[in-house]
């Protein structure tokens, strides 16, 4: 009878003769292009809906090739002019500066030079419009003389200084105005003059307004998720379907439904000069300001903060709050101690969600907020879609992201992300 013993030295082998190992190397290749293939789409998906737009508003906050586009000549001839000398350019940059000039009017490329240089230097768009209509009727030079006379600011240090200092391709002019800073005409890198400080306190506004509406969220939410886990299926789903009746309204209708109730003249007002709580000239102010955009804000913002609560107070089981008072622990202490501990995950899960929620609305604010309850997103809103600094929007945006970043990076260090969940 044949030996049909494996030799201990001879490799495994399929019925086809390939070794074992790399039969079962190539068949976990397949399941891996296999499950590649099934994810790729979201892949995909993900990086032209979310990569790519970071990408392009990280790119915009440091773009800035508008001078050097349109003024090629001029900018050229400014680098061999030291701006801190005290002196005007000499005439062979005014002669560059003519031929750009020249060469845009057509098609009105050079106003698109003032309208960039207007954002760091008042009066520059009002300045290139007037020379693009007067410089090209120059024939021939001297051109210094000529150019000053259409308009003086030309015999200006500080027009020429901000010309050169913005001239490069990169710039992070932006991401200074973006904290209230500004580069001098010379440079230097200086505060903006009071007025003109806005950013800085719209930042903290955010910030404080969304945390503080978060805690709101919290405060409220946190008895309903509780009741929701903890009455009969019926009744619960009953709750449930409330909370869920806002996802069902407009959120327009939802915000202006509010301005109806806070006005001076809006229901609130109407009930409680009814009730002799306030008097009929004292009718609080609710409604477009800071107050409003909380009120209006929590109310929206407020099934975000249940869903994940409910869902994590689902799991926990009965019969650890019954254990805790069968052992002599009062229901307060009982649910302090044991109950609550359990459902951080909840709370950190909903405050997450709703507070980088709130972070970013600007319809809301837009509309219920004023001039003391708006979000750094109004403005950026505003520059992206009215005045179209696109690259100050997207410096905004950028340090805005990074915000949140650090935030989170907090939040995970000090509670840990691990204990987040959604049940």
């Amino acid at each position: 009878m044949a030996n049909s013993a494996v030799h201990p030295d001879q490799p495994l082998t399929t019925a086809d003769g390939v070794p074992l190992k790399t039969a079962l190397s190539r068949a976990l290749r397949r399941d891996k292009m296999k499950s590649l293939a099934l994810v790729a789409p979201l892949f995909i998906f993900l990086g032209l809906t979310f990569l790519v737009p970071i990408g392009d508003m990280l790119w915009r906050g440091v773009e800035d090739p508008i001078v050097s586009t349109y003024l090629p000549k001029t900018v050229e001839q400014l680098k061999q002019w030291d701006a801190t000398s005290g002196e005007l350019p000499d005439e062979s940059t005014y002669e560059a500066l003519v031929e750009d000039v020249k060469a845009g009017a057509p098609e009105k490329l050079i106003t698109r030079v003032g309208k960039r240089l207007n954002y760091e230097l008042p009066g520059m768009n009002s300045l290139f419009r007037k020379s693009q209509r007067r410089i090209p009727k120059f024939d021939e030079g001297p051109y210094k003389e000529a150019v000053i006379k259409v308009d003086k600011k030309w015999g200006q240090l500080e027009t020429w200084q901000v010309i050169k200092t913005f001239s490069p391709n990169l710039t992070a002019g932006y991401f200074w105005a973006a904290i209230d800073l500004q580069v001098t005409p010379a440079g230097d890198l200086q505060l903006q003059d009071e007025k003109s400080r806005i950013y800085l306190k719209l930042f903290w506004r955010t910030l404080y307004l969304s945390g503080l509406i978060t805690l709101m969220t919290l405060i409220l939410g946190y008895p309903v998720a509780y009741l929701l886990a903890t009455l009969p299926l019926k009744t619960s789903n009953l709750l449930l379907m409330l909370v869920l009746l806002p996802f069902w309204t407009s959120l327009l209708v939802r915000t202006t439904s509010w301005i109806a109730m806070l006005q001076r003249e809006g229901v609130l007002n109407d009930i409680m000069v009814a009730l002799n709580i306030i008097e009929n000239e004292n009718r609080l102010a609710m409604i477009h300001n800071a107050t409003g955009t909380v009120v209006a804000m929590t109310h929206i913002l407020l099934p975000f903060m249940i869903l994940p609560l409910y869902s994590v107070m689902k799991t926990i089981p009965k019969s650890y709050m019954r254990a805790a008072v069968s052992l002599g622990a009062h229901p307060f202490s009982a649910f302090f101690k044991v109950y609550a501990p359990n459902t951080i995950p909840g709370i950190g899960a909903g405050g997450i969600l709703v507070f980088i929620l709130a972070i970013g609305y600007y319809i809301t604010p837009a509309l219920v907020g004023g001039t003391s309850g708006t979000f750094i997103s109004n403005f950026i809103a505003y520059h992206v879609s009215v005045s179209l600094n696109w690259g100050l929007a997207a410096a905004l945006g950028i340090i805005l992201l990074g915000l949140v970043l650090v935030l989170y990076l907090l939040y995970d260090r000090i509670v840990g992300v691990d204990n987040m969940k959604l049940g």
